[in-house]
């Protein structure tokens, strides 16, 4: 018996020419566009979600790679400047970004890649946090994951991400 998203790779790849692509995009975070936004805008917050689930659910449903990059991709700016230079981390002297990789059959890389491109794209453009139901979504999970979740707040049931999926994925893996 294989998992849906095994079985999703079987019936695209039984469809396909055989032939496997890897690709890669940048999008860039907007954070000089939006300055005047209170105490600079949470962009890596939204995208990665409580305990990083939206970020995976953003992988497992494009099957690409996601990597937030740049300065402010590390948590802890003391760690950040510790590792600015060093092998590996040459993207900490760039602008935040993200990068979206995929290795897949090339009649459906395009498409993929476009389906991550939007989502993210989507999820870049700050809004008022009273409309913004998105938030609303990961301040919900997040309370569920901690057991914190009160009965009058269970009204908004179910999930309403653009990528709907339950909690507990796993990421997006591509070959190195």
């Amino acid at each position: 018996m294989h998992s849906p998203s095994t079985q999703n790779w079987l019936n695209t790849q039984s469809n396909s020419s055989g032939l496997i692509v890897k690709r890669t995009l940048r999008i860039d975070i907007p954070v000089d566009q939006y300055p005047s936004l209170p105490l600079q805008y949470n962009f890596v917050g939204r995208l990665l979600g409580p305990r990083g689930n939206s970020l995976k659910r953003v992988e497992a449903t494009t099957e690409c790679r996601v990597l937030i990059r740049g300065r402010g991709s590390i948590k802890d700016p003391v760690k950040e400047e510790m590792m600015r230079g060093k092998p590996g981390y040459e993207h900490l002297n760039e602008p935040l970004h993200v990068i979206v990789e995929a290795e897949l059959p090339v009649e459906i890389i395009d498409a993929r890649l476009l389906q991550a491109r939007e989502i993210l794209e989507d999820l870049l453009r700050p809004m008022d946090e009273s409309q913004d139901f998105y938030k609303k979504q990961q301040l919900r999970e997040l309370a569920m994951l901690n057991g914190t979740l009160r009965e009058e707040d269970s009204q908004m049931s179910g999930s309403v991400s653009p990528f709907h999926n339950s909690l507990g994925m796993k990421r997006a893996k591509t070959r190195v």
